[in-house]
C-alpha cells in the first residue's frame, strides 16, 4: 500500500487475509517490510495443504486474493481497490524481485543490456518496434472504450459531472509504451552516457518509439 498508510494497518489486513484464506489447510509464514516507500508484506506459503492438496494459484485466483485483500483494507477505514493496472492506463510491471536487489547492489546488467539493444536497434536500422507495442495498443484500446461506455451510462443517468472526470481521466492516459521503450527513454533522459553506443538524443527514440 502507498505511503502514508501506516504499516501496521497493512500487517494488520494480511494477518485476517492469511487466516481466512490458508488457516487449517495450509502452513504459512509472513513478515512486514518497510524498506521502500510502499509498506507491504511478503507472505510464504507451503504449497502441499495438511490434507495433502496442493495449492494451485492462477490468475483468477490472484485476482480474487487481490480483492479479498483490498476489502479488508477498506473495512480499516483505507480506500484501497484491486483494479488491474491496465484499467488505470499503465502497462509497466513489477520489476523481478532477483532484477531489484541487483539494481539495490549496483550490479545488475540486465537493465543495461535492454536499452542498449534497443539503442543500438535505433542507431543502426533507424527506427525500433518491440512486437509487443501491437498488443498493448489493442489492449489500450479496448480500455478506453469500456471507460468510455461507462461515461455514456453515467450521462444518461444524469451524473455530468462524474461522467466528465471519466472522460477526462481517459484522456491523461500516459501513452502506451513497452518497458524496453521506456526503459531507453529514461535512460537517454538521464545521461550523457559514457558508452558510445548510448549516446543517442533522447528526442530521437521518443520520436522511434510512438
Amino acid at each position: 500500500m502507498p505511503h502514508p498508510i501506516p504499516p501496521d494497518t497493512v500487517l494488520t489486513a494480511a494477518r485476517k487475509f492469511a487466516r481466512e484464506t490458508f488457516a487449517l489447510q495450509h502452513r504459512y509464514a509472513m513478515v512486514l517490510h518497510t524498506d521502500q516507500q510502499h509498506p507491504h508484506v511478503h507472505v510464504v506459503v507451503k504449497a502441499e495443504s495438511e490434507q495433502g492438496k496442493r495449492l494451485h494459484i492462477d490468475k483468477a485466483m490472484f485476482r480474487t486474493w487481490r480483492e479479498d485483500f483490498a476489502q479488508l483494507m477498506r473495512e480499516q477505514g483505507v480506500a484501497a481497490n484491486a483494479t488491474p493496472r491496465v484499467a488505470r492506463g499503465r502497462n509497466k510491471g513489477k520489476v523481478l524481485d532477483g532484477i531489484y536487489r541487483a539494481n539495490l547492489r549496483g550490479k545488475s546488467t540486465v537493465v543495461h543490456t535492454r536499452v542498449k539493444d534497443v539503442v543500438t536497434s535505433v542507431l543502426h536500422h533507424g527506427s525500433y518496434l518491440d512486437p509487443t507495442r501491437t498488443r498493448l495498443a489493442e489492449t489500450r484500446k479496448s480500455i478506453v472504450a469500456g471507460w468510455l461506455r461507462i461515461v455514456e451510462a453515467l450521462e444518461r443517468q444524469g451524473e455530468t459531472t462524474l461522467a466528465g472526470d471519466v472522460r477526462h481521466f481517459t484522456r491523461q492516459m500516459p501513452r502506451v509504451l513497452t518497458d524496453k521503450e521506456r526503459q531507453a527513454l529514461e535512460f537517454a533522459q538521464k545521461t550523457q552516457s559514457r558508452d558510445p553506443i548510448l549516446a543517442v538524443r533522447p528526442d530521437r527514440i521518443h520520436e522511434r518509439t510512438r
